[in-house]
């Protein structure tokens, strides 16, 4: 975007939202708005609906792990929902985020109602990062089997997973058991040829 219509977006987000406003965010001609998991869905109904914002179009929705991010985030909560919001209207863009307060249970409003696409995106948070959207009609997992353990996007999530499934021809069906695979660090293997660099150089 450029550096005018960032400006207009500010002023008309300042005025629309006032002090729900946690936190704006200005980087690579985006703005990232962040505000608190009590107040989302107010905002969200704002930003659909004020006619100085009018983002009614929800690109995406992603969940987001934050536990190993460092400082850059400085809430200290560890998963959040980020929305990316477009505005036909006015021809610009937004990212939203709000960080789940529970990290043990991270729960946020369901933007459903909203933007009714959120569907299959809440559905898709839910499954790989654990993240209980409040509201959601039908909530499950949309990715991994219906018997599937733990969330495979959090970072704390091993590399094998935590169980495999295969079929058991004595049983006649899928079963699930322990990983047999061992935990392992894979390390990149760099292998140089002989007088690598010295090309021309006898």
């Amino acid at each position: 975007m450029t550096t005018a219509k960032i400006e207009t977006l500010k002023n008309a987000l300042v005025v629309a939202l006032g002090d729900r406003i946690q936190e704006l965010v200005e980087a690579l001609g985006e703005l990232t708005l962040v505000v608190k998991s009590e107040d989302l869905l107010a905002v969200a109904k704002i930003l659909r609906d004020a006619p100085a914002v009018r983002c009614e179009e929800l690109i995406d929705l992603c969940g987001v792990d934050y536990s190993t991010w460092g400082e850059s985030v400085q809430t200290g909560r560890r998963f959040a929902a980020v929305c990316h919001l477009m505005s036909i209207t006015h021809n610009w863009r937004l990212r939203l985020r709000s960080f789940a307060p529970d990290d043990d249970f991270p729960m946020l409003d369901s933007v459903t109602g909203v933007w009714p696409n959120a569907d299959w995106y809440e559905r898709e948070a839910f499954d790989l990062f654990g993240i209980i959207f409040s509201g959601h009609n039908d909530l499950r997992r949309i990715l991994t089997d219906y018997g599937f353990v733990g969330h495979p996007f959090r970072k704390d999530f091993p590399l094998s997973g935590n169980v495999e499934m295969r079929y058991d021809p004595d049983q006649k069906r899928v079963i699930y058991q322990p990983v047999t695979i061992e935990p392992r660090e894979v390390t990149p293997r760099i292998i140089r040829e002989e007088n690598y660099g010295n090309l021309g150089k006898q």
